[in-house]
């Protein structure tokens, strides 16, 4: 069904969103992006491929983009079912400490490796120094995590948390919830060795301050991710990684829901193990 298909509803390709009257208490969604804009120009200069940065960059407000077009839409042409089709092998056999690992030494297992690692790189515990050293000692090749350690730390600094709305160890204030989180939606391995393999992650983000006070509302972001691995004779591991902006969908007609809503959301559904 098209878009000019829906009875009422003026053939002008675009698509409406429903806001509730008092978003976050009285923070429009206009409000937030304005918000998140200002927040852009303070870590612009940082030059870190890591999630924290790559979802605070939510537009410059000159309606430019850097996506990358992965294909042409619209032409009707639909991918081998082989490329898309979950494969239904198991991701991995065990986690070390809450993070997957153990992924199979294939292209399959590559895949899995990618998008698991893309969720926990997104994830909020990259907002606390500790663990963000954990997570990226875990994921990252020695030589990537000893060059990455410290130009991180510097990205999340204080005064960049503060601008999130979170204190200096990373949590929000009392009776907000901070939302960061990547939603994997396919992946691709672009090359494939024994040694080596190139995987990219199409995701969905979502990112923001839910709570009464906030100005950020959670709103989402999309993304690919491209991880260069390397097989450590164990595990997969990441030796360098790169972000795009997009493909992004167009919007749907949903209505935003409220700070409490998305807050009981996040705390009611947790996350998944991703396989190829």
């Amino acid at each position: 069904m098209s878009l000019g298909d829906e009875p009422g509803y003026p053939e002008t390709g675009h698509t409406r969103t429903r806001l509730p009257e008092d978003p976050y208490g009285g923070a429009s969604r206009r409000g937030g992006r304005s918000s998140s804009r200002s927040l852009v120009t303070v870590v612009g200069v940082v030059v870190l491929l890591i999630a924290a940065i790559a979802f605070a960059n939510r537009g410059d407000g000159n309606g430019s983009s850097t996506t990358t077009d992965t294909g042409a839409s619209g032409s009707g042409n639909q991918p081998a079912s082989s490329s898309t089709a979950a494969s239904g092998t198991k991701p991995v056999e065990a986690k070390s400490g809450g993070i997957p690992s153990g992924f199979a030494h294939n292209a399959q297992g590559a895949q899995s490796a990618a998008a698991n690692y893309a969720v926990t790189l997104g994830s909020t515990g990259m907002y606390n120094k500790d663990d963000r050293h954990r997570i990226v000692s875990s994921l990252y090749t020695p030589a990537a995590a000893a060059k990455l350690q410290s130009p991180m730390d510097a990205a999340y600094s204080t005064s960049f948390l503060a601008k999130l709305g979170l204190d200096a160890n990373g949590n929000p204030p009392k009776g907000s919830t901070f939302v960061s989180r990547t939603v994997p939606v396919g992946t691709e391995a672009e090359q494939y060795s024994d040694s080596t393999a190139k995987v990219s992650v199409w995701y969905m983000g979502l990112i923001g301050m839910s709570g009464t006070s906030s100005t950020n509302p959670v709103t989402t972001t999309w993304k690919t991710w491209t991880f260069d691995l390397q097989w450590d004779g164990n595990d997969w591991k990441v030796g360098s990684d790169t972000q795009t902006d997009g493909p992004a969908p167009v919007p749907g007609d949903d209505q935003a829901a409220t700070s409490d809503a998305i807050s009981k959301a996040v705390e009611q559904y947790g996350g998944f193990t991703y396989a190829r």
